[in-house]
């Protein structure tokens, strides 16, 4: 049997170095980072590469180190983290290995559920701890990683989420475990950029300055048209470097939507890439996306969805509040437009960053709301 053609365009988890973009200055500072006995802290917006780029990290490692992914987004207390890094631990060491069966035999010692998902094989583990005893837990189980002959990397994604933990000082009380440990280093990754940054470079947080400090960017275009100019010769299809970079710009350089636009494109093409072809592939995705483009509109009060729409005309707002920004678009009042943006930033609709000049602006997370509302009124 034939073996079915993979599309390069990978838009769902991380399928190896061969479909991996570039990222080779910011694989080498964290591995650089580990071997040298220093944490990570690893910030960006929401989906320009980041879990991709821990991941493609971990398999780039040294095959005598131990990884460890952990995602902690859906953790809402210290038992759920508990649960999710061993969990994770027990999937890296299998119980037959040496450095696995001192693990295992802890986790035999909790009684704990186990679980195996029917279709990856990995077990799980669902154990439920008072307080007291999970911290002896996570402990122990970081005395147990520190103690094997292997140097070891927990990647821990999402971590700012342990600020809403009911329990008091979690990150006091988890910075304090971590800096015991001799043979353990983490990589902190985090896409609430304002949470994240606080809690590494603010001196009153227990975190500052405890990590190498990591902004994750934007992909350099030539550098990404050049990778899908590759892609597409590896399959025996052409795509010219104008057109390329053509579609790159169109998702603003934000990885997920560049990667949904090329998958597509790829899918729909047979030998060369024309500019109907992708611009009929982008046509079609803003139309399936629209239902949820309309539920925008309904969840929000009309001061927000205008503000929202305003956004994302002008791609990137410095000056928010400014007198020819609101009577262009026609918003409300200084005060109106501040409370609105509040609502957007924490509904993560839009986000705020800093361009290279240091200068701060908002611009919306959803490329295609942003290119399907350019269409309709811009």
């Amino acid at each position: 049997m034939a073996k079915k053609r993979q599309n390069p365009f990978i838009t769902v988890g991380y399928k190896g170095p061969e479909y991996f973009c570039d990222r080779e200055e910011e694989t080498k500072r964290i591995i650089d980072n580990a071997k040298n006995g220093n944490h990570t802290s690893l910030i960006s917006i929401r989906r320009i590469g980041k879990t991709g780029l821990i991941h493609h990290v971990l398999e780039k490692m040294d095959k005598d180190w131990i990884v460890i992914y952990v995602d902690i987004e859906d953790t809402e207390n210290m038992n759920q983290f508990f649960n999710k890094i061993i969990s994770s631990a027990i999937q890296a060491l299998p119980e037959k290995t040496h450095p696995g069966k001192k693990l295992w035999k802890f986790l035999k010692s909790l009684r704990a559920i186990l679980k195996f998902d029917p279709l990856t094989g990995n077990p799980s583990v669902s154990i439920d701890l008072k307080e007291d005893d999970t911290k002896i837990n996570i402990e122990s189980l970081f005395r147990i990683l520190d103690e094997l002959n292997s140097n070891v990397l927990i990647a821990i994604d999402e971590f700012q989420e342990i600020l809403k933990y009911p329990e008091k000082n979690t990150d006091s009380w988890l910075r304090s475990k971590i800096q015991t440990l001799k043979n353990v280093y983490f990589i902190f990754s985090g896409s609430k950029q304002h949470l994240m940054q606080d809690m590494f470079t603010t001196p009153k947080n227990p975190f500052f300055r405890s990590t190498q400090l990591l902004i994750l960017k934007k992909l350099d275009v030539d550098v990404y048209s050049d990778f899908v100019i590759r892609m597409f010769e590896k399959h025996n299809k052409t795509i010219e470097k104008e057109t390329a970079t053509d579609i790159i710009k169109w998702a603003k350089v934000h990885t997920f939507y560049v990667q949904q636009l090329l998958n597509r494109v790829f899918s729909s093409s047979t030998k060369m890439v024309s500019d109907d072809l992708w611009k009929k592939q982008a046509y079609i995705l803003l139309k399936e996306q629209e239902q949820i483009f309309f539920s925008y509109r309904n969840l929000l009060t009309k001061s927000q969805w205008e503000l929202l729409k305003a956004i994302a005309l002008e791609g990137q707002v410095f000056n928010i509040t400014a007198g020819n920004f609101l009577k262009k678009h026609d918003l409300s009042s200084s005060s109106g437009v501040i409370r609105a943006l509040n609502s957007l930033l924490k509904s993560e609709l839009i986000y705020s960053n800093f361009d290279k000049n240091g200068e701060k602006f908002y611009a919306v997370y959803d490329v295609f709301f942003q290119q399907w509302v350019t269409e309709k009124i811009g």
